[in-house]
């Protein structure tokens, strides 16, 4: 079962540090978990879950406006702001030809700029927030100060599952990229009737270090492939983060941990007014991160070194339609 593959960790007690033999134990189950899946679901996170609802309530606001009043904000993949119907096909990243993605999706992404006129160009850019909805700027600026937060200390974390020092990753976070999606999945009354092939999210693997997935439940919601058990409906709890790793991660520990791959299945037949909303948050290293396979005994592949945010670039190149 994807229970057994896809734990439930509580990392209350690795934030606190109060016991290291309880921080030992998490640290192990969590390389189990991203040798066989690439998740694992975390409790004990301490993010409040009013604002997960908060931030929720407000995109919804914008994503039910007209089209018109959203187009002034239309981005292609990788830019700040709304990307549309037909905008993104996910299962491109994998070579496989399908209908565009069943969403909508907002989206922003790091801000504060290095100094470097060319790395901020591309990497720093200022967000743009819908006028319609002012409300949403305040409630996703403290959600993303949460998110770097954790993602910070999940990095440490990881970097413990790997039987490194703490800082193995976050010694490259210093001053991050990030990328935030705000994805909306309606029902059929708004995309349409699926195509065949088509998903809300075609079957890809993330492309960076690590992403926290905050998902509601659905029969048409996320799915996760592994060797062992094919497709499967990944386990939820509404108090928990979704967490996976990337192919970026992948290749820095050599393929010691798998790059999950996965899939949002479409509205469902029986239910085709099912509306859903993601809150994605995926945390990436400083940029020009030369990332190198660990090696041997922990790493399994030697792969060669990469820049990072040239690796990222061409992955979401990949993905874009049209």
């Amino acid at each position: 079962m994807p229970g057994t593959r896809i734990p439930t960790v509580d990392v209350g007690p690795w934030l606190s540090g109060d016991d290291p033999a309880a921080r030992n134990r998490i640290a192990a189950t969590v390389d189990r978990a991203l040798q066989s899946a690439g998740f694992l679901l975390v409790t004990g996170h301490g993010v409040d879950p009013a604002l997960r609802t908060g931030v929720r309530d407000a995109a919804r606001g914008f994503f039910r406006l007209p089209e018109a009043a959203k187009r002034p904000y239309a981005v292609r993949v990788g830019g700040r702001g709304w990307l549309g119907p037909g905008a993104e096909a996910n299962a491109y990243a994998e070579g496989v030809q399908t209908p565009p993605d069943l969403k909508e999706s907002l989206s922003f992404a790091a801000e504060e700029p290095t100094g470097d006129p060319e790395t901020d160009a591309e990497w720093f850019l200022p967000n743009t927030w819908p006028s319609a909805v002012p409300g949403l700027r305040p409630l996703t600026e403290a959600y993303l100060t949460q998110m770097r937060t954790l993602s910070d200390r999940l990095l440490e974390l990881l970097a413990a599952a790997l039987g490194c020092s703490l800082d193995f990753f976050t010694r490259h976070t210093r001053h991050p990229t990030w990328g935030f999606n705000i994805n909306w999945y309606p029902g059929t009354d708004t995309v349409g009737e699926p195509e065949p092939g088509q998903f809300r999210i075609g079957p890809h693997t993330d492309f960076g270090t690590v992403t926290v997935l905050d998902r509601q439940q659905g029969k048409g919601g996320l799915q996760v492939f592994t060797e062992e058990g094919g497709w499967e409906d990944a386990p939820y709890d509404r108090d928990a983060f979704t967490v996976n790793i990337g192919d970026l991660m992948a290749r820095w520990t050599g393929d010691r941990w798998r790059s999950g791959r996965h899939r949002v299945l479409p509205p469902p037949a029986d239910a085709p007014a099912e509306e859903l909303m993601s809150l994605v948050y995926f945390y990436e290293c400083d940029p020009h991160t030369r990332v190198e396979s660990v090696p041997a005994p922990l790493g399994r592949v030697a792969y060669e070194p990469v820049d990072a945010h040239s690796y990222l670039r061409a992955k979401l190149d990949a993905i874009g339609v049209g």
